[in-house]
């Protein structure tokens, strides 16, 4: 990173050849996006800090604002980290239950009395939480119809032979969230303005323009940045409502070990476990993967909404969409087109 610009305020744009990329595979990329993913609304590239590639479809331009699904996640995570960096939290082996004095476990429930927090961030808390076809969480519904989110999975049972094993759960990402809300005493939304969205120069909360999907789309209403649960917790699961170039920002910091201006916005501790794999695909809520040799870690979100980090080409990638492909096939796009065009 040049210390003298960081796009606290706005982004340098540059020629892609100048930073050592390729510009008719980025041409070939433009090209494929028209033809095969008609959903993609929005694909930003930066090399080496600066904003080489920046393109919008279907109607949607640099002012729009996407809901992230589960890139929510993701941020989630940074949020822990910076509570424990603070010490609002002890750290990630401090017990869940611990937080919520109210929930009395029944006298067999001890795998539930030994929950971490770590056990959230990676996904191997082991309730029971049905997962099916392409990641559907079959329980969301009823999450989501319920009057106390948190009652409502604290209450289901952690099984024994999925404890210590991975399996997607938006249910745990939500209990991170009331975990910042009853230890920093601000809502994940709240915490994050003061000490993640703001230094980092995010655009706030209620004053941008927003596109709504209808309500078999989303789990959400996309009227506010981030909705919150009945008790005001932000949804710790999905429900992020940013615009493509603050996912942007927060993928530099991520690439920057979670340093922005000369200033340690996360630990760069806090990054390095968060992108080891504890699982063989996942670490605190972000997703690895190998491209041909290359370590990519993802923040990932329902629908095909993307931030590639890949510190091996100092590259970060974003794409934003509305729901309606499969969503790995944007991996195949980083894979064929932008890792090979950074080759410089």
């Amino acid at each position: 990173m040049n210390g003298d610009y960081w796009p606290t305020q706005d982004w340098r744009e540059a020629d892609p050849e100048s930073m050592g990329m390729r510009a008719e595979l980025l041409s070939n990329l433009e090209r494929e996006i028209k033809a095969y993913f008609r959903t993609i609304n929005a694909v930003l590239i930066v090399r080496k800090s600066n904003l080489v590639f920046e393109r919008y479809f279907g109607g949607f331009c640099q002012d729009d604002s996407h809901l992230v699904f589960s890139v929510t996640k993701s941020i989630i995570s940074a949020l822990i980290g910076i509570a424990i960096d603070k010490g609002f939290i002890e750290g990630v082996h401090q017990n869940v239950l611990g937080f919520f004095h109210e929930y009395k476990p029944g006298a067999r429930d001890h795998l539930k009395q030994q929950l971490t927090i770590r056990d959230l961030l990676t996904m191997t808390a082991g309730f029971l939480w049905r997962t099916g076809a392409q990641a559907h969480e079959l329980y969301l519904d009823r999450l989501r119809q319920s009057k106390d989110w948190v009652a409502f999975i604290l209450d289901l049972p952690v099984q024994e032979r999925l404890f210590g094993t991975f399996q997607y759960n938006s249910g745990a990402s939500h209990l991170l969230s009331a975990i910042i809300t009853r230890s920093t005493g601000s809502c994940a939304q709240e915490f994050a303005a003061k000490h993640l969205f703001g230094p980092i120069g995010f655009h706030q909360p209620g004053t941008n323009k927003q596109h709504t999907y209808s309500q078999a789309d989303v789990f959400s209403n996309t009227a506010v940045q981030w909705p919150s649960d009945p008790q005001g917790n932000s949804i710790g699961g999905w429900g992020l409502v940013l615009k493509p170039r603050d996912m942007a920002r927060f993928g530099l910091l991520y690439l920057n070990g979670g340093q922005w201006d000369g200033e340690q916005i996360i630990p760069e501790k806090w990054v390095a476990d968060s992108v080891s794999p504890y699982t063989p695909s996942y670490g605190y809520h972000w997703w690895l993967q190998d491209m041909n040799g290359v370590f990519v870690f993802s923040a990932v979100g329902r629908g095909g909404n993307h931030i590639f980090c890949i510190p091996q080409k100092d590259l970060v990638v974003v794409i934003a969409s509305k729901p309606g492909d499969r969503w790995r096939n944007r991996w195949d796009l980083v894979e064929e087109f932008i890792i090979p065009a950074a080759a410089r």
